[in-house]
């Protein structure tokens, strides 16, 4: 009997947001790992193989497994294929001995005929080719030692394009399977699939790296597998739905706060279910400004689509604001999730809300968030490039993502027109349907028109590699559900919880505003203030008649901004519209407060949600920063003057080298030594450069 997996496997969404369900997508690095196998199939070997080295007797591996598969690697390359025989078995070592030999070894038992058995002809035929090899242990080490070897064969060798039918190399990965699948269930014939992936992966015929008897054979084995599994799975999901249910009410009990809501269908079982903590409603109050609901993942074992509700904090974290598990991806239960999630979060809709190009997603979002903005983030388009346009660019699809790259950032939705006409006509993809879908909902992606929403720099492949990083540690391997929503809560928790390390704040430019920022901004938002306040200094100011400012970077000739200053309401509006995108003022309106004298920066560009008394876990006690900054400034000129002094002479550095590697191992020991203190660790990384 069969048995359906023990874990609850995650995935990446592959239906395409273009709405055409016979297009699907794969990500870039399952491209990568498609056009690396396609590029094995069609030189038959790859370059590692080439560089070979024949088995040897003495040869060392370090497990048996290394040995086959190296072995293996090289009958591919010599045109056989290799399987494993006999292993012999000691108490004290286990396995100690592996015989692998030619996939033509030895000769076909002679087996009663049946009525009905077909007469195939044996491949076997005595062939003498092996690698013997026998465990020892070295040092506490097991390794394996080849201890015969031979490459004598009685039979032709078959060529590359031969050696790639062998039953050992004919492989069907994973994201094959699942497009096969798909298509045996649109009712496609066995040959029509084979067509589709050719044409998919812009191969010739016959050059899959399996045979259509493969796909057949996969096909009816999945659907005697699922025929037998429907049942199971199905009591396998009420189970593991009834416990996630069961995990719900008994955090309810033990936080107050937490809140969770569930629909049942027909059969009164659970169809969708959302959750959130009480922790993560405080944290949106305070950050739910800018939400990012990603719904990259499903569950393959029972087809449920994850949502995540997450945000940023003023420490640059990702913070979750919730959770939910849905049945399907129609706009009915996208509508459920966000009124729901809506509900949870007492009524308060965010200013912006972030997501991919789900269609379904885009009409509930218009329905229950018509005054919330809707942004398309740009790292759920760049991943799908390469799969809808590698078949048409070939190798030019690396350069035209390059030249996307570049037209995304353009400040003017006139220029981004005329070069988006210009791009699609130079590529020769004006008719592709993915590049219509992109320009009709240009106003929903492209910088030149989100610039003046509210993103809190969430838009950075930063945020995105933080929410990726969120994804992986969540759907590593779960048993079932109520590990999965354990896991979710372990997350939200430790991000919520931890205390933030005081982070030094080094002053740059000793300019009060600088000073003033520092005083107020968390670490994270005063980075990104401090950048912007020393390319200030890089550009030059010409006041115009109505008083507004015209600034120019002293290296570029074009790029100029108009900064709008208002003096009596203490406003100033750049054209860049940095401070609206990310709450963070701009270098050219910094460079016109300080033209105006400005030593504090106006309380109205100090937003809440980036200040330090913000921060969801307290800061240790920051200290007094202007003693540190004293002693800071001390033991950065004492190092400085040794670094030069020493560096003048050899016997210079050998003395510096030797006698300071003795004087701060003592000061560790000291050091280390000394009781606790109440006092903060400072950061004492050291600029020799100044």
């Amino acid at each position: 009997m069969a048995s359906i997996p023990s874990k609850n496997t995650w995935m990446r969404r592959q239906q395409c947001p273009c709405g055409d369900w016979k297009c699907f997508v794969t990500y870039d690095g399952d491209a990568e790992e498609s056009a690396a196998a396609s590029q094995l199939v069609k030189n038959g070997s790859c370059s590692s193989f080439e560089a070979m080295v024949a088995p040897y007797v003495g040869m060392v591996f370090k497990s048996d497994e290394d040995a086959f598969e190296y072995y293996g690697n090289f009958a591919r390359k010599n045109g056989f294929s290799i399987r494993k025989e006999r292993s012999r078995l000691s108490p004290q070592l286990g396995i100690y001995k592996r015989d692998f030999v030619c996939y033509r070894s030895g000769f076909a038992r002679k087996r009663p005929t049946a009525e009905h058995q077909r007469d195939r002809k044996s491949v076997r035929c005595g062939c003498d080719a092996k690698m013997y090899l026998s465990k020892e242990v070295v040092e506490g080490d097991c390794q394996w030692f080849v201890i015969q070897f031979s490459n004598v064969h009685n039979h032709e060798l078959l060529e590359d394009d031969q050696v790639r039918l062998l039953p050992a190399y004919r492989k069907i990965n994973e994201a094959d399977q699942e497009r096969i699948l798909l298509l045996s269930k649109a009712g496609f014939p066995i040959h029509r699939i084979v067509k589709v992936l050719e044409l998919e992966k812009g191969i010739q015929g016959g050059q899959l790296p399996f045979l259509e008897r493969d796909v057949r054979n996969f096909v009816q084995n999945r659907k005697k597998v699922v025929q037998e599994n429907d049942a199971l799975l199905c009591e396998k999901r009420e189970n593991d739905t009834g416990e996630l249910l069961e995990a719900c009410r008994a955090t309810k009990e033990g936080d107050p706060y937490f809140v969770y809501d569930v629909t049942m269908d027909e059969n009164d079982k659970v169809e969708n279910i959302a959750w959130s903590y009480g922790d993560s409603v405080q944290a949106y109050t305070m950050f739910g400004d800018v939400v990012y609901f990603d719904t990259t993942y499903r569950s393959i074992t029972y087809g449920m689509l994850f949502g995540a509700w997450l945000g940023i904090d003023n420490k640059g974290n990702t913070v979750l604001f919730g959770g939910t598990l849905l049945q399907d991806e129609t706009p009915r239960s996208f509508v459920w999730a966000l009124q729901t999630f809506v509900r949870f979060m007492k009524g308060i809709r965010p200013q912006t809300i972030l997501t991919d190009l789900d269609p379904g997603l885009r009409e509930a979002i218009r329905s229950e968030l018509p005054n919330t903005k809707h942004v398309v983030s740009i790292w759920n388009i760049l991943p799908k490039l390469s799969c809808w346009l590698s078949l048409p660019l070939g190798p030019r699809c690396a350069e035209f993502r390059t030249q996307f790259e570049a037209l995304y950032l353009l400040d003017s939705a006139e220029d981004f027109e005329y070069q988006w006409n210009q791009m699609v006509g130079q590529y020769g993809i004006n008719s592709d349907k993915h590049m219509a879908l992109l320009f009709s909902l240009r106003t929903s992606w492209a910088f030149p028109y989100t610039k003046g929403c509210f993103l809190a720099r969430m838009a950075t492949s930063g945020y995105s590699k933080s929410v990726e990083a969120f994804l992986r540690g969540v759907f590593s391997a779960q048993i079932c559900l109520r590990s999965f929503f354990d896991q979710v809560g372990n997350y939200a928790s430790h991000k919520i919880q931890a205390s933030e390390e005081m982070q030094y704040m080094h002053i740059r430019t000793c300019l009060p505003i600088e000073e003033h920022a520092r005083s107020v901004f968390s670490p994270f938002a005063f980075r990104a203030f401090q950048h912007e306040l020393v390319q200030a200094m890089q550009y030059a100011s010409s006041e115009m008649a109505d008083g507004s400012y015209v600034l120019r970077h002293f290296k570029k000739m074009d790029g100029e901004r108009l900064v709008i200053w208002i003096p009596e309401a203490e406003q100033i509006h750049c054209s860049c519209k940095e401070f609206e995108y990310s709450g963070i003022l701009c270098r050219h309106a910094l460079r016109v407060l300080l033209i105006k004298n400005y030593f504090q920066l106006p309380e109205k560009y100090l937003p809440s949600r980036w200040r330090k008394e913000s921060s969801l876990a307290p800061y240790d006690n920051p200290g007094d920063q202007n003693a540190n900054d004293e002693w800071f400034q001390e033991f950065r000129s004492l190092t400085g003057t040794l670094f030069t002094e020493s560096s003048i002479t050899k016997e210079r550095a050998d003395l510096v080298h030797r006698e300071l590697s003795k004087e701060l191992k003592r000061l560790i020991n000291e050091v280390t030594n000394m009781p606790p203190s109440d006092g903060v660790a400072m950061d004492l990384t050291v600029s020799l450069t100044g």
